[in-house]
C-alpha cells in the first residue's frame, strides 16, 4: 500500500481518517479556495478537494493524498465558517426550520500513477425551529466559529437537527468515510 497523506490541517477530518486504523500523516496545502465566478458549489468542492490534493503530490510523490472540502447551503445560498459569535447567530437564525444541505468535495489522488478520483456526497439537515436565546446558549458552549453552517455535529449541534438524511453522516462532519472507502479499496488498500 502507498503511504496514506491528508491534506488537511482539520482535527475533525484527521479524527475520521483515524477510525479506519489505516497508518497516515497530515499536510496542510496552501491554495486559493476563492468562488469562482458562475461555479456551482459541487463543481467549487470537488475542485477544491482535487486542488488541495495535487498541491501535495510534488513533495509526497508515490502516496494516496486525501483532499476534501465541504460548503453548507442554505436554498441556493453558500454559508460558510462563520469565525464570529455574531455571524454564527446570523447563521443559525436564518436557518431555523429550514433544510442545510451539506456538500463535501473528497478526492483521492495517487502521485504515481497521477489518477486521481474526485467525487461529491450530500447530506441534508432539518434544523428544529430555533429563538434567539437557544441559539446564543448553544454558541456560548460549542463554540462552533470554524464549522460551516454553524454547527457541530458531533458535539451539542446534534441538539439544533430536527433529522438529518444522507447516504454518509460522517460526510458531515467533513471527511466522507464510506466512499472514501471505496475510493481506497479501488487503490488495493485493504479495509480492515
Amino acid at each position: 500500500m502507498l503511504p496514506l497523506l491528508l491534506a488537511s490541517s482539520s482535527t475533525y477530518r484527521r479524527e475520521l481518517l483515524a477510525r479506519l486504523h489505516l497508518p497516515f500523516v497530515c499536510s496542510s496545502p496552501d491554495i486559493d479556495e476563492s468562488h469562482r465566478p458562475g461555479e456551482s458549489a459541487i463543481e467549487l468542492v470537488k475542485r477544491l478537494a482535487e486542488q488541495k490534493a495535487r498541491a501535495l503530490a510534488d513533495s509526497h510523490p508515490a502516496h494516496l493524498i486525501i483532499g476534501s472540502d465541504q460548503v453548507a447551503m442554505l436554498g441556493e445560498q453558500i454559508i460558510g465558517k462563520p469565525h464570529t459569535f455574531e455571524k454564527a447567530r446570523e447563521q443559525l437564525m436564518a436557518a431555523s426550520g429550514a433544510s442545510v444541505t451539506f456538500l463535501t468535495g473528497l478526492a483521492l489522488l495517487n502521485s504515481q500513477t497521477g489518477e486521481c478520483q474526485v467525487d461529491c456526497v450530500p447530506f441534508t439537515v432539518h434544523m428544529r425551529q430555533l429563538d434567539q436565546a437557544r441559539v446564543e446558549r448553544y454558541l456560548r458552549i460549542e463554540q462552533p466559529y470554524d464549522c460551516a453552517g454553524s454547527f457541530k455535529a458531533e458535539g451539542l449541534g446534534v441538539s439544533l437537527f430536527q433529522s438529518t438524511a444522507g447516504p454518509d453522516a460522517t460526510s458531515l462532519i467533513g471527511l466522507p468515510l464510506i466512499r472514501l472507502i471505496d475510493m481506497l479499496l479501488d487503490e488495493g488498500v485493504q479495509i480492515p
